[in-house]
């Protein structure tokens, strides 16, 4: 193992803050959404931008095997077979544009994006019957190819796709159950691409995400013990907020 790891150069601390990303990713897949903004930069500040997606994936594919066994009769499929479609298109689209894409300013635009949807449906919730939803095919196609683009750029599409579920109404358990099925379907596609187009996926990454697995597996029972302690009501105002709180991350 010791020799897998001898192309990086990782003190104590960088140790310690990946351990604690292992640990956000987890929490972030079974219940506690946006906190897995803070992976992004610091994972990137250790390994660069391009290397850091390439650590970050196989994390996050295992973090939604979790998530997945913990919720997997609580996905509503209508929805998410109305949004995987488009997302395959703007992951497709990234990948192609991948290296000719500005990513500062890719990352405003999500940002405005996600301040956007949530004002927009804040002001629906006031102003319109509970029951009307933005149920057209042209709300997932949007949701869908923002979201394909942004997660194959930088793994940071959890806002986007978080605005789609709550704009639907989806209680607490359809909303993570959803969630869950979506980004482990997302995931597992963009590892071929990441390791044979991009290169970033190889030995000595696998072994560093090998090693973070408990931090992974105790992220993931800290994210369903705090999730059965917020209340229903509570639960779509406690996502509004770490969504807020990820767009300002993502402008960061």
């Amino acid at each position: 193992m010791t020799g897998l790891l001898s192309s990086f150069s990782l003190s104590t601390v960088d140790w310690i803050l990946i351990f604690v990303c292992a640990i956000l990713i987890g929490m972030s897949k079974t219940g506690v959404p946006g906190v897995s903004m803070l992976v992004v930069p610091t994972l990137a500040l250790i390994f660069g931008g391009k290397q850091s997606t390439g650590i970050l994936l196989p994390i996050l594919i295992v973090a939604d095997i979790f998530a997945v066994v913990h919720y997997y009769r609580d996905a509503k499929w209508r929805h998410l077979l109305r949004a995987l479609p488009w997302a395959f298109a703007g992951l497709f689209l990234a990948l192609w544009i991948g290296n000719l894409v500005n990513d500062e300013q890719f990352k405003r635009i999500i940002a405005i994006t996600v301040f956007v949807s949530v004002a927009l449906m804040i002001w629906k919730d006031y102003y319109f019957k509970k029951e009307f939803t933005p149920d057209q095919w042209w709300f997932a196609a949007f949701m869908g190819i923002v979201g394909g683009f942004a997660t194959m750029i930088g793994n940071v599409a959890g806002p986007i796709f978080a605005i789609y579920l709550l704009a639907l109404h989806l209680n607490k358990k359809n909303f993570i159950g959803t969630n869950a099925w979506f980004f482990f379907i997302i995931n597992l596609s963009k590892f071929p691409l990441q390791a044979l187009v991009w290169k970033n996926i190889h030995l000595d990454t696998l072994a560093i995400d090998l090693l973070v697995f408990p931090a992974i597996a105790l992220g993931a029972w800290l994210g369903i013990y705090i999730v059965k302690r917020i209340p229903e009501n509570a639960y779509k105002w406690f996502v509004i907020a770490i969504t807020v709180l990820s767009a300002f991350l993502i402008l960061i």
